[in-house]
């Protein structure tokens, strides 16, 4: 009830009935604030009647563009086109200018351009287009030129300069300016192109360049590289540029790795140089020391202690340079000769140091046969100065040798008169107390008158040595108490230890022997020495323990220079270098360790030690410049490997095992190994690098087969044959993608072989389907044929005569079906049993149905059967295709005869089905 009264009171236009909301559509006012607002709810009504007299009504373009925005119809848009183009209204020319100039519709802007009354408001409607489409269609389309020109300027992209040139039939200036720039932008492209693709060739050129080891014209080939990129117009794309970068930047590294090499050489050159100038240096300065000595008037105690301290400063400076780099071989003999000469004359000095007390005591008493023995067992070397003791010896035994001469002793007394005085005045008064002594010796045995001016010098110098004497005396008498008391208070400290006691307890001692016989009185010394034997019965103990550990140590050193010994006589002949240094090392520790020996051992054993230690250094040279000679090698196999032709992986299996072999070898000699191991490491690295870039040119190519076969894969499924012929196109794609093989494996590889066999198959069946098509085709040519041979054939069954039958002449024939022709005819005048015809074509029919639809009736599985019989014998070792059969079945069909009418008007039904069913091709 309430919906008829809201239907009886409603306004007209809101009626159910679209006429009556037409007619209220006319009546309705526009210029009525509600009735014009009716009349916009009409214009989206959804009958076209309704929407088409309300916009009749409605004349505002600024509403209804408002409706436009909110949901356009088909009559609303025709309404604002006949609007804004003038057709309809009274709009000014101006208003529709602006009002298209902020439209958005391309749909309205389109047909404004194309309908609109005026050249601007077409421009204007045209500028806000921006669809190539829409454009392209304004510029062939538009009925001013002006307006096509302006279209046709903002086409811009190949696709659409291209349809253009091809639609723009009305106005050949369009036509010819888009064929123009559509050449200027291809030649443009194929500039571009070309230009991509020499970059592009110079990028890989450059990241070849950059995986390749180095070589003499590295450098200089990346140079040029780097001139041709930078002399390229075009600007590289993002892709590119930091391909090139990427690039520079390992080419780059490669020359520095280079330059570091060869920098790391020079240096390695520049310290080897060094070394052996300080060797140099290190050997003249012992041969001049040795040479000095030589040459030097006498050798004393100071001379030897410095010689000594040099020999060992050289022997550790050598050592320490030759594990940095080797000596050759002449500077080599040189240090050993120095090292020889050394220790001629450090045993020369030992040995006399041994007879030292003999020989004073010789020349204190006079005995120069035992003085002569003792200077023959000393084996002093000619060629060196003697020492002061041995000078006095020998000049004692050539003044003996010449005492007859009166002469000569006068004048030997005169000099030791003048050595008497020199000794006083020096203060040495042990040495002048001697020569005093050995002076009055001599003047008791020389003739008074000749002494009388020395003897009175000999008298001065003995008041002299009197005053020293006594001033001797004077000096010594209170530094005796004060020893005494020293020596008494360090008796009675029990605090100290022992080896401090043996210090202080030595140091006294030494000062007391200093004084000599100064200030001496028999109970001092009793004193002293009874202290001194106090402190020595309280150290026994601890130089008991002492002498035991000094034994000890001299046992062990012994030890270890037997083991040295035993080393060096039988040295292994592939001793690595690195044992030897680390047997030398712990041999010194160990050594060191072992202090102190018994003072009478220590320089013999010292001596023994050294030599072993310099054999020891030797012997380490000597291997240390085997492995490096080895590893010389080493590197020039791995040189050669990286210059061979060899595959890349061989080649970085045998350079694994050069690696292997290398650290198997050992160290050369320390700043020698850093260096040779950075050039083998380079060589290794660049075979590494070899390998590594060949793999990634079989991953490449493998990616570059896998996207070939990707593209043949999507190329042959976009591909259907048409024609049977387009077997041959199946064949090249089969040969096409036998020659990508082999593919590499994967997932991805094996999903493209299941799609590819899948394609194949399908492709395959397709065309056999068609081969039986055209088949079936090729028969149908062949039915006028057969028509004129089932006339004859009743013909002759029916006694009206038998005749052949000639082919139409539209009819051709291949070979077998002509053959099958002649069979016809000549079966027609010797016509055969009417079962047997009707046997075989019944055997024809059945076979047909097999290729057809694959099966028959239970009625025909004799023949069914015989049939496939028949195909196996006669098809072994080859099965032919369907269409190979069909058209045997169909040649047979033709050859068969002569076929009574009522015959195959029974089975011609079943022979059309089939052929029918085989003609059937199904879609792509």
């Amino acid at each position: 009830m309430s919906g008829l009264l809201r239907r009886l009171f409603s306004p007209r236009w809101q009626h159910p009935d679209p006429g009556v909301r037409r007619q209220a559509a006319v009546r309705l006012d526009p210029a009525r604030p509600e009735q014009r607002q009716a009349l916009e709810r009409l214009a989206g009504d959804v009958d076209p009647g309704v929407r088409s007299a309300a916009l009749a009504r409605l004349d505002d373009p600024e509403r209804l563009l408002a409706l436009l925005d909110e949901g356009a119809s088909a009559e609303l848009h025709a309404h604002l086109v006949a609007l804004l183009t003038g057709r309809q209204g009274e709009l000014e020319l101006a208003a529709r200018i602006a009002l298209t100039e902020r439209l958005s519709a391309p749909a309205l802007l389109a047909e404004i351009a194309l309908q609109g009354d005026n050249q601007q408001l077409r421009l204007a409607a045209l500028a806000r287009l921006e669809d190539e489409d829409a454009l392209i269609r304004q510029a062939c389309d538009n009925g001013i030129a002006a307006v096509r020109h302006a279209a046709a300027a903002r086409v811009t992209s190949e696709a659409g300069l291209s349809r253009l040139v091809q639609s723009s039939r009305r106005d050949r200036q369009v036509m010819r300016q888009a064929r123009e720039r559509l050449n200027r932008l291809r030649a443009d492209t194929a500039s571009l192109a070309a230009a991509r693709e020499r970059r592009e060739a110079l990028l890989e050129t450059l990241e070849r360049h950059a995986q390749a080891a180095w070589e003499p014209l590295y450098a200089g080939r990346f140079r040029h590289l780097v001139r041709e990129w930078s002399a390229l117009e075009e600007l590289p794309d993002a892709s590119q540029e930091q391909r090139y970068q990427d690039a520079c930047l390992r080419c780059r590294k490669v020359i520095g790795d280079h330059e570091a090499r060869q920098l790391s050489r020079a240096a390695d050159h520049q310290r080897r140089e060094d070394a052996d100038q300080n060797r140099e240096a290190l050997v003249e300065a012992l041969e001049e020391s040795l040479d000095a000595l030589t040459r030097s008037e006498r050798l004393t105690e100071q001379d030897i202690a410095s010689l000594r301290a040099q020999k060992q400063l050289l022997a550790n400076r050598w050592q320490t340079l030759s594990d940095q780099h080797l000596a050759d071989e002449g500077l080599r003999s040189r240090y050993d000769t120095a090292l020889a000469g050394y220790e001629r004359i450090a045993q020369a000095w030992v040995r006399l140091e041994e007879r030292a007390a003999a020989i004073g005591q010789a020349l204190t008493d006079g005995d120069d046969e035992r003085l002569a023995a003792l200077i023959d067992a000393s084996g002093w070397p000619d060629d060196l100065a003697p020492a002061p003791l041995l000078q006095r010896a020998r000049q004692r035994l050539a003044t003996e040798a010449t005492d007859d001469d009166l002469e000569s002793r006068l004048v030997r007394f005169a000099d030791d008169l003048a050595q008497l005085e020199r000794l006083l005045e020096s203060g040495a008064f042990k040495g002048a107390s001697r020569l005093h002594q050995r002076l009055r010796q001599q003047a008791d045995h020389l003739p008074e008158a000749r002494l009388r001016p020395q003897l009175a010098t000999l008298k001065r110098l003995t008041a002299r040595l009197a005053e020293l004497r006594d001033w001797r005396g004077f000096v010594a008498g209170p530094k005796r108490d004060q020893l005494c008391q020293a020596i008494d208070a360090l008796a009675e400290d029990a605090s100290l230890a022992d080896a401090e006691l043996d210090r202080r307890h030595r140091q006294l001692v030494k000062e007391w022997k200093s004084l000599g016989d100064a200030a001496a009185n028999r109970q001092q010394a009793a004193s002293f020495r009874a202290a001194s034997d106090r402190i020595h019965e309280r150290l026994a103990p601890w130089r008991k323990r002492l002498d035991a550990e000094r034994a000890r140590n001299l046992a062990t050193r012994e030890a270890l220079c037997e083991q040295l010994e035993s080393l060096l006589a039988q040295p292994a002949s592939e001793a690595d270098p690195d044992a030897l240094r680390e047997i030398r090392d712990k041999a010194r520790e160990q050594w060191r360790l072992s202090s102190p020996v018994p003072r009478d051992h220590a320089e013999a054993i010292g001596r023994r030690f050294a030599r072993i230690r310099h054999e020891l250094q030797a012997l380490i040279d000597r291997r240390a410049e085997a492995v490096a000679e080895a590893k010389r090698q080493l590197i020039e196999q791995a040189r050669a490997l990286l210059e061979g032709d060899q595959p890349a992986n061989r080649r970085a299996e045998q350079a694994k095992a050069l690696q292997r072999r290398w650290r198997e070898l050992g160290r050369a000699p320390r700043g020698e190994e850093q260096t040779l191991w950075r050039e083998f490491r380079g060589l290794c690295d660049g075979i590494f690098a070899s390998r590594e870039a060949e793999r990634d040119d079989r991953a490449r190519h493998a990616r570059e087969r896998l996207e070939a076969m990707q593209a043949l894969i999507d190329r042959l499924d976009a591909w259907h044959p048409a024609d049977s012929r387009d077997a041959r196109t199946l064949e090249r794609a089969i040969q096409e993608a036998a020659a990508l093989e082999p593919l590499p494996s994967g997932r991805r590889t094996e999903g493209m072989r299941r799609r590819w066999s899948g394609i194949i198959r399908a492709r395959r069946e397709r065309l056999a389907r068609l081969a039986v098509v055209e088949e079936v085709n090729r028969w149908r040519d062949v039915q006028p044929l057969l028509a004129r041979h089932l006339e004859a054939d009743a013909a002759g069954l029916a006694g009206s005569g038998c005749h052949d039958v000639e082919p139409p002449a539209e009819v051709t024939l291949p070979e077998d079906m002509h053959l099958a022709h002649a069979r016809r005819n000549a079966a027609r005048r010797h016509p055969g049993d009417p079962a047997e015809i009707e046997e075989r074509l019944a055997r024809l029919r059945v076979h047909l149905s097999l290729l057809a639809v694959g099966r028959v009736s239970h009625r025909d599985d004799p023949l069914r059967l015989a049939i496939q019989v028949e195909r196996l014998n006669e098809n072994l070792g080859r099965e032919p295709s369907r269409a190979e059969e069909l058209h045997g079945v169909l040649r047979e069909l033709l050859a068969t005869g002569p076929i009574p009418p009522a015959l195959w008007d029974r089975e011609v039904g079943e022979f059309d089905h089939m052929l029918e069913n085989l003609a059937r091709l199904p879609p792509p």
